[in-house]
């Protein structure tokens, strides 16, 4: 018998915070934490975006604990998401139900790229505009619209005019620092 929301709501309580867990075809899938950088850049992205968003006051941007329950009945998180005011006007207690306008995945060394595309795919098939595959391992940012798909790289200016006219971040920026010695002797 498949289960439900109910049943993954149990989950993740038993679970705690430790976990991540989606409902996805009648399953709960539990996810493990993601690598240390794929959680920089998908909160560096997420950053970027809320800091230009939330002024504005068109929409909420949440990141990997938010679920959504989508019209399939899969309820899914992304690393990041935005939804439009208009279709959000008050943050729900539990999951939205509906797909975000934006999703966002962070590939984590466990990740597979195949399986990141069919999460992004199932989202743009269930209502969401644009779904964003970020891969820190080869410096990419993929960025889905139904059957289109655009390759972002360093050098390169993310926009998405279409979702967000206004809003961009250089590629390059989403990327973890590296420190060297001389800067943190500095700020000692």
């Amino acid at each position: 018998m498949p289960l439900t929301v109910k049943d993954l709501e149990t989950v993740q309580t038993k679970l705690g915070d430790a976990y991540r867990v989606e409902l996805v075809d009648g399953r709960i899938l539990v996810m493990s934490p993601s690598g240390y950088e794929s959680d920089e850049v998908a909160f560096r992205l997420g950053r970027r975006l809320a800091d230009w968003v939330e002024p504005k006051r068109i929409g909420r941007v949440t990141g990997s604990s938010a679920g959504f329950t989508l019209p399939d009945s899969n309820t899914r998180a992304p690393d990041v998401s935005f939804v439009r005011a208009e279709r959000l006007r008050r943050a729900p207690r539990s999951f939205a139900q509906l797909a975000p306008d934006l999703m966002v995945e962070v590939k984590s060394p466990t990740d597979s790229v195949e399986e990141l595309e069919n999460k992004v795919a199932n989202f743009l098939q269930q209502g969401t505009q644009v779904g964003i595959l970020v891969n820190p391992e080869d410096c990419t940012v993929k960025v889905f619209r139904g059957s289109e798909t655009v390759v972002f790289q360093n050098g390169d200016t993310l926009t998405l005019p279409d979702l967000l006219p206004g809003w961009s971040v250089a590629v390059s920026e989403l990327w973890s620092p590296v420190f060297d010695e001389f800067e943190q002797e500095n700020q000692e």
